[in-house]
């Protein structure tokens, strides 16, 4: 759907007034800005003096909880990843016993070939997973920064015509 007015965006974002644009919306406002006819999100983003500081503070909020995700996934890897580990040596110990038949020393290679496989399937599931993250950054990141360029474009285009307009009237 392309926003041909202010009224469409604001019945779209559910509210009454620019006014009632809390942070959560103004994100919402941001992923529909592609949408919009370009004068119509000129002139709305022109009514938010503290733009490009909301811009600014969303870009840092987005890094902040990317970071945390990372952080607290590498502490799930590395625990997985120790489990399998000491499993691994368990089973090894258990290999070294001199009374096992060839089909326990069978089984347990199997067992070992299994958990390789198990965190090979994990590591792979883990880069998707950060590759995910990865790009929902970089499209919050870009949002803020459209949203930025918006609002700079537009006050560069009002300030040139009001010079535009200013030179004319000399």
């Amino acid at each position: 759907m392309k926003y041909k007015n202010e009224a469409q965006i604001m019945k779209a974002l559910g509210i009454e007034s620019w006014r009632n644009l809390s942070k959560d919306k103004m994100v919402r406002f941001a992923a529909m800005m592609p949408n919009m006819d370009t004068e119509v999100a000129l002139k709305i983003v022109e009514q938010f003096p503290a733009f490009k500081d909301f811009a600014k503070d969303a870009v840092s909020v987005v890094e902040r909880s990317h970071q945390i995700t990372l952080s607290a996934n590498n502490q799930s890897q590395e625990h997985v990843h120790r489990a399998w580990q000491e499993v691994r040596d368990i089973l090894k110990g258990e290999l070294d016993k001199d009374d096992l038949s060839r089909e326990d020393k069978k089984f347990l290679i199997e067992q070992i070939q299994e958990t390789a496989r198990m965190q090979s399937q994990k590591d792979s599931e883990n880069k998707q997973f950060l590759d995910g993250a990865a790009k929902k950054v970089l499209i919050g990141a870009a949002a803020a920064v459209a949203l930025t360029v918006a609002f700079v474009g537009g006050r560069v285009t009002a300030e040139s015509e009001d010079n535009t307009e200013s030179s004319q009237d000399a």
